[in-house]
């Protein structure tokens, strides 16, 4: 089917685009993955033995446990685990003794959570997915991702209420999993190693970040008097700016869900808060939810250098989570 368009309407579907937020996709980095599998009844071996164990599994129809390090997540340091309860099934559409004939092809029914936090340990939150594991992704599945349709059903903190999919994507210089005998101790799982390979989550999350308008113009003031940063008034190179948002998730100190956040102790935003001016990073100095408000923060900012004079557009993220980008005329 042959598809045409005028150039008024791809005008219209590129304007569209540029207020839309992009897809959240995270593709998070792990080590020391290991599977410990359940290839023993006597509960009296389970995690007893400190050195490697290699698993001898039944055929199929088997219980396991994963835990692995996250490591990475979009290329940024982070720190986390990841944990999973998988069960062995061997799905098949071609006979295989000891697999089960089936339609699709899969290796096994999955439960994972990945718990995040920043490097320095801060709790970010944790989401949730399950759903056959191996085999080709699904359908509308990012691109980069090799294998897997599980389903995001949840999540927790800044992942709250998060929905989506995933499944395994390559990663150079990648480790395969190890498979390891439940008899072996899994408090020497970091010195006995494991695998070094990335997942890719396409997530949908409940709210995104979104920058607060003031007459129709993005609340973006100057830090030393708090006006509007106008085309009359505009930034400038080296200047401390703050940017007000909606979106920006849990704080430290916290507070009850719906009620407002308190002047002291000074509630600062749980998660990595990234601000980009033109596509570029700029410094962010802070990202506190503001005293006497409800979901609504202050984020303080540099100017960057290198943005030129005219439209400069901005995008706020927190947690890997991007907003709808929004323009300033700056001269």
């Amino acid at each position: 089917m042959r598809c045409t368009a005028t150039l008024a309407l791809a005008a219209a579907f590129a304007a569209g685009q540029q207020a839309t937020s992009p897809a959240t996709i995270l593709e998070v980095d792990y080590e020391n993955l290991v599977e410990y599998q359940s290839d023993t009844s006597d509960l009296s071996k389970l995690a007893t033995v400190p050195s490697s164990v290699p698993a001898v599994p039944p055929k199929n129809f088997f219980y396991a446990l994963v835990v692995g390090d996250i490591v990475a997540i979009n290329g940024q340091p982070a720190k986390g685990t990841i944990a999973a309860q998988a069960w062995s099934i061997g799905l098949s559409p071609t006979v295989n003794p000891g697999n089960a004939i089936a339609d699709t092809q899969r290796v096994s029914l999955r439960y994972q959570t990945f718990e995040i936090l920043k490097p320095n340990g801060t709790p970010i939150g944790t989401i949730v997915a399950l759903g056959p594991n191996g085999g080709p992704p699904p359908p509308g599945a990012p691109l980069a991702q090799s294998g897997g349709n599980l389903a995001i059903v949840g999540g927790t903190g800044a992942f709250l209420g998060a929905r989506g999919q995933y499944g395994a994507a390559q990663l150079p210089q990648s480790i395969p999993n190890r498979s390891a005998s439940i008899a072996e101790d899994p408090a020497n799982r970091r010195q006995n190693g494991g695998g070094r390979r990335r997942f890719i989550l396409h997530l949908i999350p409940m709210s995104k970040p979104e920058v607060i308008t003031i007459g129709g113009a993005p609340a973006i003031t100057h830090s030393s008097d708090f006006t509007l940063v106008t085309a009359s008034k505009p930034a400038t190179v080296g200047e401390t700016l703050a940017l007000y948002a909606t979106g920006l998730g849990p704080t430290t100190a916290g507070v009850d869900p719906g009620h407002p956040f308190a002047s002291s102790p000074v509630a600062v935003v749980n998660s990595p808060v990234q601000i980009r001016v033109n596509g570029k990073p700029a410094e962010v100095l802070g990202a506190v939810g503001f005293p006497g408000a409800v979901d609504s923060y202050q984020v303080n900012f540099r100017w960057p250098g290198d943005v030129g004079m005219g439209v400069a557009t901005i995008q706020l993220s927190a947690a890997w989570v991007a907003g709808a980008p929004v323009s300033i005329t700056v001269q």
